[in-house]
């Protein structure tokens, strides 16, 4: 039993930011942080005091973590980055609000006071004094991961210890985030003992006044009848000033949900995936039907999320196929008119969308990257739009005059038909490189199509049904937001973002088999007819040999695949090499990394483009090392120099590491393993909140019996799935029920300290 902890992070948009560049203006973007660790960054929004970014995030971290913190930044190319605000958000805030916490925050001033990191560890004792007095003695042993103050990118720390009136100081370490003191303090107890201990860490300046690190305040009284506690303690921000700032530096709106889950032992999980396995495998012609039961009583707002789960449950199990073919079977049976087939957010279309993502991310990368490529790298004004043109943003000919109206028109036109007719060769290219278990499943959903609706009016049906997940639901908005389908890092600028939002309509245009509804709505895409025709043409004979696969085939490719570790991670990373001292004998080499599960490795060029940030690194490092049972608990930050360690300044090369490692902080992202235990605790919980309506429907079904009864077999278990279902529920809830409480890791000695 384990006890998993994510945040669910939609970083929607910014308004009313104050201007930091002499524009009149700001370039934001915003860092997250969970315990000032960042993990991650939003591509910068140009220019623009009301930015919109709408990115969005799942976060697994553990337990025990205590606040994240929302940074918007505004970006400086010649100096380092104004920090404009920021939005924290507690543990405590976000356990309070079990449907997430949503809407507008106001960004507040970042004082320095209340940016503060790292732990110290402290050894606190009641001891015997002179004259029957008692002392309260408090030995600094060391801190580590404080905050940097100094420009070295280090601190010169001190520890100040206050108590009833009396101040001791430490030593100072110079230039040392991992500070070892190993010193000890004494103060006579005084009566009642009702003062607090205050132990404050301090950066020392020679010139400007000291920079506070943090603080931990401990109850004296408690720790009276304690006697004696050692341990690390999280330093704490001095709150103690008014909050500045608040209202006046624009406000941000998000989206952030904690979920709290308690992982069972695989085995508990086994009757509910084996029951879900069954039906699916039945099919249609099973006799309780559970899944159309589950879709049935599952509301709008989290369809996506049962679809994602079912999805990955069912990929675990090897029957994604079988899963989606049930759904759209069961779509099929409700649908009489073809033109409104799969248009719906119903679970057969939102699982179709997780399922692309989750097995035909790196096939639309291959095929759309290097056209998103293009047009980023072209950076063409495109207008279709009469209405729309701006001629002033053209410039000049080569005969020094501005364009006209119908030569900017005609120019984009010919940029559009040569963008549209790129993709769709790449596309027609590409039938041997999409995942063998994405084209199987298009084969079952066109056949499942062309036999409910076999008409020759209906022809184009089952190619329609293909490209409504295909390009409606996929290709094009990855076109319209590459940086959510991360093919590019950064967000496209207006006028960029203007071409791809035209090349999507004209993706749609031909995933419509060119209707005549499509064209009659923007009848200034006519330009584009030529070039729509021909790409339906393209598509349907892509889509005739896409689905043109037998099992045999199929299994051959899949097993072809199977042998081949994907990459967890690739990009290019900077390698920094230093030859002596000084900047000037350091140089930087840019390798092209691959992490997968079996190694790391690196090449002079990539085999593919694709950009990542430091901290996608670091979560792809952690999710690839989770299940090494030889994981360090600590590390040392910095390097061995000389004769000593750059961060603590210890001598022994072999010590033991002065911080701690990080390793439980990571980003979900579509390439991540699958986790079996995970996606069926989720499930089970969404039924049972559902349960009272599965109950009732239950009740229905079994209307010649006894009202709520449940029908036994000869063994005594429940004979109909719906029934079984309700008995496996149950019995998941009282495994909950006595396994032992997993609440989240405390400080190791919060009872003293002072809320």
């Amino acid at each position: 039993m384990a006890k998993r902890s994510s945040l669910s992070i939609r970083i929607v948009e910014g308004k009313n930011l104050p201007a930091k560049d002499i524009t009149g203006s700001s370039d934001p973007y915003c860092i997250v942080k969970v315990d000032n660790e960042p993990i991650i960054r939003t591509a910068t929004v140009w220019k623009t005091l009301c930015p919109f970014w709408g990115e969005e995030y799942q976060v697994h971290l553990p337990p025990a973590f205590h606040a994240v913190a929302f940074y918007v930044m505004d970006e400086d190319a010649l100096s380092r980055d104004d920090v404009i605000g920021k939005v924290c958000l507690t543990r405590d805030t976000l356990a309070a609000h079990p449907k997430g916490f949503s809407g507008w925050a106001h960004l507040t001033e970042v004082d320095p006071d209340e940016e503060v990191q790292g732990e110290i560890h402290l050894r606190l004792e009641v001891v015997p004094g002179p004259r029957a007095r008692r002392l309260l003695r408090c030995s600094v042993l060391e801190a580590r991961d404080l905050a940097p103050k100094d420009r070295n990118g280090a601190s010169d720390p001190f520890v100040r210890v206050r108590y009833s009136g009396r101040t001791q100081e430490t030593s100072i370490v110079k230039k040392s985030r991992y500070p070892r003191w190993n010193e000890m303090f004494e103060f006579e107890l005084e009566e009642g003992a009702a003062e607090a201990l205050c132990v404050e860490a301090w950066d020392w300046d020679l010139v400007s006044r000291n920079d506070f690190l943090g603080k931990v305040v401990f109850n004296v009284q408690k720790l009276c009848a304690a006697q004696k506690e050692e341990g690390w303690f999280r330093l704490q921000p001095d709150q103690s000033k008014n909050r500045r700032g608040e209202g006046n530096l624009g406000s941000l709106q998000l989206e952030v949900r904690l979920r709290d889950e308690t992982v069972l032992p695989s085995g508990c999980y086994q009757p509910l995936v084996q029951l879900l396995c069954r039906e699916v495998k039945l099919g249609t012609q099973g006799p309780g039907q559970l899944i159309a039961l589950i879709e049935e009583t599952t509301s709008t707002e989290c369809r996506q999320d049962v679809a994602t789960n079912l999805l990955k449950l069912f990929l675990g199990q090897g029957l994604a196929k079988d899963f989606l073919d049930l759904l759209f079977q069961l779509e099929l049976g409700r649908t009489s008119e073809a033109n409104t087939l799969f248009r719906s957010n119903s679970l057969a279309s939102k699982s179709m969308e997780s399922f692309l993502k989750v097995a035909g991310m790196r096939y639309l990368h291959g095929v759309l990257g290097p056209i998103i490529d293009k047009v980023f790298e072209e950076k063409k004004y495109v207008e279709l739009d009469p209405s729309k043109v701006e001629v002033k943003d053209v410039g000049c000919s080569g005969l020094h005059r501005p364009q006209t109206e119908a030569e900017v028109l005609e120019q984009s036109a010919q940029t559009l038909r040569a963008h549209l007719a790129a993709l769709l060769s790449a596309l027609s290219r590409s039938v041997r490189a999409c995942p063998a278990v994405v084209r199987a499943t298009f084969r079952q959903l066109f056949r499942r199509v062309r036999e409910r609706f076999p008409s020759a009016q209906h022809e184009n049906v089952p190619f329609i049904a293909v490209t409504s997940f295909l390009c409606l639901r996929f290709v094009s908005p990855a076109i319209m937001a590459p940086k959510l389908f991360h093919l590019r890092e950064r967000h496209a600028d207006a006028r960029t973002s203007r071409t791809l939002l035209l090349l999507a309509k004209a993706v749609q245009n031909v995933g419509n088999m060119d209707a005549p509804a499509s064209r009659a709505k923007e009848a200034w895409m006519e330009p584009l007819q030529p070039t729509v025709r021909q790409g339906v043409a393209q598509l349907k004979d892509f889509i005739t040999k896409l689905v043109d696969i037998e099992e045999k085939e199929e299994l051959g490719l899949q097993r072809a695949l199977s042998l081949q570790a994907p990459p967890v991670k690739e990009g290019p990373l900077f390698i920094h090499r230093t030859k002596g001292k000084g900047p000037l004998m350091s140089s930087f080499k840019k390798l092209h990394f691959s992490l997968t599960p079996e190694a790391l490795s690196f090449a002079k060029t990539p085999n593919s483009k694709c950009v990542n940030e430091l901290n996608q690194w670091l979560s792809a490092l952690r999710k690839v090392s989770i299940g090494n049972p030889g994981l360090l608990g600590s590390y040392h930050p910095g390097v061995f120099r000389g004769d000593k360690w750059s961060c603590c300044h210890q001598k022994d090369k072999s010590d033991l590491g002065c911080d701690k490692t990080r390793s439980r902080v990571t980003l979900q992202e579509w390439n991540d393993p699958l986790d079996h235990d995970l996606e069926a605790q989720l499930i089970y919980r969404h039924l049972l909140g559902v349960e009272p309506a599965l109950r009732e429907k239950h009740r229905e079904l079994s209307a010649g019996t006894e009202a709520g009864s449940v029908l036994t077999g000869p063994g005594g278990a429940p004979e109909d799935p719906l029934a079984q279902l309700l008995q496996v529920l149950r019995d998941l809830q009282e495994a909950h029920r006595s396994s032992p409480a997993s609440s989240p890791p405390s400080e190791p000695s919060c009872l003293l300290e002072l809320t």
